[in-house]
């Protein structure tokens, strides 16, 4: 964690201090892009079928991508079809593309794999105007658009923002980038239409009133191997090995807490940035088993490494936030 980053959850008053100028110039900047939206001067564009943003206020992991895998299977028990549009973070890709279980990572991002990974249509792009309309041209019996983050995206119009927070980082100091981990004040949640709070709340206070609140725990999943994930092993059967935690997501300490949780016993734990681009190197040769998210387990794939086992994890969301979406967008079996 960089110096910035540890000064947004442990304040230091020379910092912001140093920050506050560019603070301001972003609030300043943020805020009048908003209002361009808002009054017309900048256009937005509706792709034609209900847009769902997930995203958030806040910068590093949130839990966005369980919470809109869980939506993605919820919505298809009901009949309803959902397709993906994604920002690709970390991809090379410049135009819309579409992500199947062959794409590589570094063409489209981790995020995006992992959620194709639910045979729902996935389509990244930097314009999600253009992905959502790619993503139609190609899917049109789709139902809704799911947008996986995109939030701050206005030229995707949109009819349901949900936010997802972390209940127990919440939001740091409460100021804006770079001074504070904020990307829109947190004003803002006033005007979205639910908030969704992963784990505890501990971290969370003074949040302005919104129209709904879901509540969302990480579950842990079977532990697989990478290589074939048909062989599942229990943490009990690692006893005796030294097995070694690693991520590369927005907050690692929440994939060892949740590994330990299961009754792994770590050896150590190693933390990479956001969206690492893994390569051999990163996998330690001291380990007799290395421990790894679904998320990163997609960009490690090239390795068909012996040693390394996924633990995944699902979104539990109450109450049933997938039926209050086809209750407010009043979708039934296709639309």
């Amino acid at each position: 964690m960089s110096r910035i980053e540890r000064h947004w959850y442990a304040p230091s008053p020379w910092m912001s201090i140093l920050l506050a100028p560019l603070e301001s110039l972003f609030a300043v900047v943020g805020g009048l892009r908003r209002a361009a939206f808002r009054r017309g001067w900048l256009k937005s564009s509706h792709p034609g079928v209900p847009v769902v943003i997930i995203g958030n206020i806040n910068v590093g992991g949130v839990g966005k991508t369980p919470l809109t895998l869980s939506l993605i299977e919820s919505l298809r028990r009901m009949g309803i079809r959902a397709g993906v549009v994604s920002r690709g973070y970390g991809g090379a890709h410049r135009e819309p593309t579409e992500v199947t279980a062959q794409t590589p990572a570094s063409l489209v991002g981790d995020e995006p794999l992992l959620l194709a990974a639910s045979q729902a249509p996935v389509v990244v792009g930097r314009d999600r105007v253009a992905a959502a309309r790619w993503l139609l041209a190609r899917h049109p019996d789709i139902d809704v658009i799911l947008s996986d983050d995109g939030l701050q995206h206005y030229r995707l119009r949109r009819d349901l923002e949900i936010v997802v927070m972390d209940g127990r980082r919440g939001t740091g100091n409460g100021r804006l980038l770079p001074n504070g981990p904020l990307r829109e004040p947190l004003s803002r949640l006033a005007t979205v239409d639910a908030l969704v709070i992963n784990g505890p709340s501990e971290g969370l206070s003074g949040l302005p009133d919104c129209a709904e609140r879901f509540a969302m725990r990480l579950a842990a999943g079977e532990c697989y191997l990478a290589a074939d994930p048909s062989i599942c092993r229990g943490a009990a059967s690692f006893a005796g090995q030294k097995v070694v935690a690693l991520a590369g997501i927005g907050h690692p300490e929440r994939f060892f807490a949740t590994a330990r949780e299961q009754g792994f016993v770590l050896a150590r734990t190693i933390a990479f940035p956001d969206h690492h681009p893994f390569g051999p190197g990163d996998i330690p040769d001291d380990a007799d088993a290395v421990l790894v998210t679904a998320k990163d387990a997609v960009k490690l794939r090239h390795l068909n490494h012996a040693r390394l086992w996924v633990l995944p994890v699902r979104a539990v969301i109450e109450p049933d936030l997938a039926a209050w979406i086809t209750t407010r967008l009043r979708l039934r079996h296709g639309r």
